[in-house]
């Protein structure tokens, strides 16, 4: 396999319990010793537990719980959150990995998790990749007195995976996979929701076809996953194989690429029940853009921030297999990233973005679909984007925006997400 598929050096570094642990390393406290919890606990007993300490994990206490859910026989303390801080700490962390590798090879995953490309840097410092992980995690530990976790891969994939599963239980909190773990370290993996990528949502669509494990999903035949979940079903295919085609390079080419987006802070919490229509009327305006400039998407990118109090979220791509404009289409794709990928707590910000743009050559027919529809739906598209720009965003409507979680309504007032 290694002949086949990228066989490179890739580090997932990891802060442990990172909120918790900046907590308590500002109070000169020991997070593996100390019962601390970051909540806002102005939100009373049912507030999210956004960190917990080491030592309260090793109690059974899991983060991103609610208070409530916190054994009453365990005593903790509660502290708020500080986002300044936490932003700050990820800064320095992330100044140390660049003591060692280039820009372009570091990709910032979220504020406590970075992946490191360091194939090309292991002779310039005379040491195997174990080796310069050791040094890596120590530097980053004497200077923040924070600890990491890592995992080791030949792609980003296999390195995510090996810190998530199996790095902890490891002496020096580094696991170290390659492609000759895939059967014996990565089809043993259960629930499938423990698989990076793999949320609820999709471990009970998986579970009906009778995959349990990622072993069974690795197994299965790719054809008919493709047929159920689209182009999604081939990645989960090939993650339970161990394939990762992607590098770090890639992201940094995508951020250059032309592209449109949309992103919208919401007035309150949303949740998985009323943010389809937000996604819904957001991907409307892109595909007017699109229109517009006659062109169409080759990639599809949705982000999700949490409520500020939790400070996180997610943001991820799909590459098509064919250049598109309808929003029928581009909104499935969003709603496939939200469901494989959403975590089930208060959502306060929405990006949506249509990369990798191509010019329009026409109706894309599909061997699946009627000629005689999608042209239809070309011309009613047409018919609505004229009278938009002739009479206004709200001179015409979708029923979903009279709702009263839609907001499509009051931001077609406004320039720039402010009133004139």
């Amino acid at each position: 396999m290694e002949k086949l598929y990228p066989n490179r050096h890739i580090m997932c570094i990891d802060l442990k319990s990172f909120f918790a642990s900046c907590e308590c390393i500002e109070r000169g406290l020991d997070p593996f010793k100390v019962p601390l919890v970051v909540a806002n606990k102005n939100q009373g007993n049912g507030a999210i537990t956004l960190a917990v300490t080491p030592y309260l994990k090793k109690q059974g206490v899991a983060s991103r719980s609610r208070l409530y859910d916190i054994p009453k026989n365990i005593k903790y303390t509660i502290v708020p959150p500080r986002m300044k801080l936490y932003i700050e700490k990820s800064k320095e962390v992330v100044g140390i990995y660049l003591d060692y590798v280039a820009p372009e090879d570091l990709h910032v995953y979220s504020i406590d998790e970075c992946f490191l490309d360091v194939t090309d840097y292991l002779k310039l410092y005379k040491k195997s990749d174990y080796e310069l992980a050791l040094e890596i995690i120590q530097k980053v530990y004497d200077k923040t007195g924070l600890t990491v976790t890592c995992g080791i891969g030949p792609n980003l994939l296999l390195a995510k995976v090996a810190m998530d599963i199996d790095a902890k239980h490891h002496k020096n909190n580094i696991a170290k996979w390659t492609y000759d773990d895939v059967p014996t370290k990565l089809w043993s993996i259960t629930p499938l929701s423990k698989m990076w990528g793999i949320g609820s949502r999709m471990e009970k669509n998986l579970n009906i076809l009778n995959i349990y494990t990622v072993g069974d999903l690795a197994k299965y035949d790719p054809y008919k996953l493709k047929d159920k979940f689209g182009v999604m079903g081939l990645e989960l295919w090939n993650h339970a194989n161990g394939i990762d085609l992607s590098r770090i390079s890639d992201f940094k080419v995508q951020a250059k690429d032309k592209s449109y987006s949309h992103s919208q802070v919401l007035f309150k919490d949303y949740n998985e029940s009323n943010i389809r229509i937000i996604i819904s009327e957001m991907v409307d305006l892109l595909c007017a853009r699109l229109r517009s400039n006659n062109k169409q998407t080759t990639v599809i990118g949705l982000g999700i921030s949490y409520s500020k109090d939790i400070g996180s979220g997610f943001y991820h791509s799909l590459k098509l297999e064919s250049p598109t404009d309808a929003a029928k289409e581009i909104v499935k794709y969003c709603n496939m990233i939200f469901d494989r990928y959403y975590e089930f707590l208060p959502i306060r910000k929405v990006s949506i973005s249509c990369g990798g743009l191509v010019p329009k050559k026409g109706v894309q027919l599909n061997l699946f679909e009627n000629t005689e529809t999608i042209e239809n739906e070309e011309k009613i598209n047409e018919a609505i984007d004229e009278i938009k720009n002739k009479f206004g965003k709200n001179s015409l409507i979708k029923a979903s925006s009279l709702l009263p979680d839609s907001t499509a309504i009051e931001r077609n007032t406004k320039i720039g997400g402010h009133h004139e």
